[in-house]
């Protein structure tokens, strides 16, 4: 499989002007908040056999996306990068989006919107202009933790703007634990999944008051599955953040349990063919048994 959902940080990179980067780690965070470098993560990949994964930007920065580039280019294991650009500057995000597509492992672009203080920031006329130059260049569009304040502003982007390839990470953090928010959820996901150029990650679902077991989470994989279908679905570790809730190997048991209800083809799908298609990955899907 490829994990589509994978981080990396170095809390001691970086700094001016007396200004950590990775704002939103603190001390309250207990073990993540620590350096997360590239061995470490290979060596979590190598120990769960998997092929390779794809870098996604953790800090609204352009330091984080050099930095992930740079990893990039060292280790053949990084398949691709969604890194961040300005996109509430249409001006500097074409200059962000020219330099950063000159590396071949660049494939996508994510803002960390639920830590935006703007409730509107994906209707901003300014940022639907910088998705536009995003959908042009071939790039596909992460939003993260959609749910409460961005999962509608979310169907609106994608339905207004067909030529983006949106990608909702961790299913847009649905609150199962809430049954009145779940309706909520559901309406505004099953939208989504309406609309052809949506995808969704399964990935991101250590969620609160929810135990992590294929049981727990069986009901949400339906909806996604009612939703997207398995050719819209992939999966992913959200390594480090993922290791709150259980080790690398024990995160994915759980997803692996959940996709083996279907077919080969569609396991396929879900486990590598969605990834390589959404992000244009450089390498080739492994025969299917």
């Amino acid at each position: 499989m490829i994990d589509a959902h994978l981080h990396l940080w170095n809390l001691d990179a970086f700094v001016t002007g007396g200004v950590r980067p990775y704002s939103w780690l603190g001390p309250q965070h207990g073990a993540l908040f620590r350096n997360f470098g590239e061995d470490e993560a290979a060596e979590a990949l190598a120990a769960a056999g998997i092929r390779g994964a794809v870098l996604v930007q953790a800090d609204d920065t352009l330091a984080d996306t050099q930095s992930m580039l740079g990893v990039a280019a060292r280790h053949p294991w990084v398949l691709g990068v969604v890194g961040w650009v300005q996109l509430d500057s249409p001006t500097l995000a074409a200059e962000q989006l020219d330099a950063f597509t000159a590396h071949s492992m660049f494939r996508g672009v994510r803002h960390l919107v639920h830590d935006d203080p703007r409730d509107d920031f994906l209707n901003l006329p300014s940022v639907r202009k910088s998705l536009a130059l995003v959908a042009a260049r071939g790039l596909a569009f992460d939003v993260p933790d959609a749910f409460p304040r961005h999962l509608g502003a979310t169907v609106r982007l994608a339905r207004e703007l067909p030529e983006l390839t949106v990608v909702l990470d961790h299913l847009g953090k649905p609150p199962l634990a809430d049954s009145v928010a779940m309706d909520t959820w559901r309406s505004d996901f099953r939208q989504l999944g309406r609309l052809p150029n949506t995808v969704a990650k399964l990935s991101g679902l250590h969620l609160p008051g929810v135990e992590y077991s294929a049981d727990s989470l069986r009901s949400l994989f339906d909806e996604a599955l009612e939703a997207c279908g398995p050719y819209r679905l992939m999966i992913g570790s959200d390594w480090p953040v993922s290791t709150l809730g259980a080790p690398y190997g024990r995160t994915l048991d759980v997803l692996l349990e959940l996709v083996s209800s279907l077919s080969v083809p569609e396991q396929h799908a879900v486990l590598e063919a969605t990834a390589i298609r959404t992000y244009r990955l450089p390498v080739t899907p492994l025969p299917q048994d």
